[in-house]
């Protein structure tokens, strides 16, 4: 009797290539795929780029500005007196006599010689009078610088610009000169400059250079403070009064009438740049 052929369930083979469980099964290519991630690019922080960008300009515009002010403020000035153009150099010793008569002088103005016992007050004091000459040699020998100018021949704006350089800066004082032959001198102990207009570089360079200058003048570390002078100044007008601290006893008159004592002259010597 012939078998049965027929498999039984699940013990046939399986099926063909093209049977319902085909290769791979139920997971073949024509399952679902995973959509495509949708990628974001970072942004640029621009408006923190820009900002630093502002914060690097604004620094290098302080830094440029403040190279320039220096070099500016630098540029006028002189390392030696010879530098400045136009200088005269005198040979007044220290220990020079204090007297209480008029001295007639050989410079005008006046840059050392004989001189009264108390000094003008040389404080950056602005005068509007001609004070006496004497008591102005005096702050030449402590150290001063003592501008002046002729006040037929300047403006008051000009009058204004030499106070501003003299103002409340110690060791320099500014008065009117009659007579003066140009229109601004500046005198210091043993030097002398005039010029014709008050724009001129070298007033600055002059009073930055000789203000206090230790070894320019005969008594450095003597004082500049005189208030009484300040505050009532001796004119050139005036006699020998005594008015405010003195550093030194007055010499003796020598005869009842009043005599003009006379420095010793000495030779100007005009510096002058190469």
């Amino acid at each position: 009797m012939a078998k049965d052929r027929t498999p039984a369930p699940g013990t046939g083979r399986p099926g063909g290539k093209g049977g319902p469980a085909g290769k791979g099964g139920s997971s073949g290519r024509g399952g679902r795929t995973r959509p495509a991630a949708n990628v974001v690019a970072p942004q640029r922080p621009w408006g923190l780029i820009a900002a630093a960008l502002a914060v690097v300009v604004f620094a290098a515009a302080v830094i440029s500005y403040a190279v320039i002010q220096v070099n500016k403020s630098n540029e006028n000035e002189v390392e030696s007196i010879d530098e400045i153009d136009g200088v005269q150099t005198f040979d007044y010793a220290a220990g020079q006599d204090h007297v209480t008569t008029e001295v007639d002088y050989t410079e005008s103005p006046p840059v050392g010689g004989p001189h009264d016992g108390n000094w003008a007050d040389c404080t950056g004091t602005v005068y509007d009078v001609d004070i006496r000459h004497e008591n102005a040699v005096h702050g030449l020998e402590h150290g001063a610088v003592w501008i002046t100018y002729n006040p037929d021949e300047v403006s008051d704006d000009d009058i204004a610009r030499l106070a501003d350089l003299v103002e409340g800066d110690n060791g320099r004082m500014l008065s009117p000169y009659a007579g003066l032959d140009s229109p601004i001198s500046l005198q210091s102990w043993n030097h002398q400059l005039k010029v014709d207009s008050a724009d001129d570089v070298r007033i600055e360079q002059f009073a930055d250079f000789l203000t206090l200058r230790t070894g320019e003048f005969p008594e450095p570390g003597a004082s500049c403070e005189n208030p009484a002078f300040a505050a009532d100044p001796l004119t050139e007008a005036d006699s020998s009064t005594p008015i405010g601290p003195s550093d030194m006893p007055t010499s003796p008159t020598p005869s009842a009438e009043p005599t003009a004592s006379e420095p010793a002259a000495t030779e100007p010597t005009e510096t002058s740049t190469p």
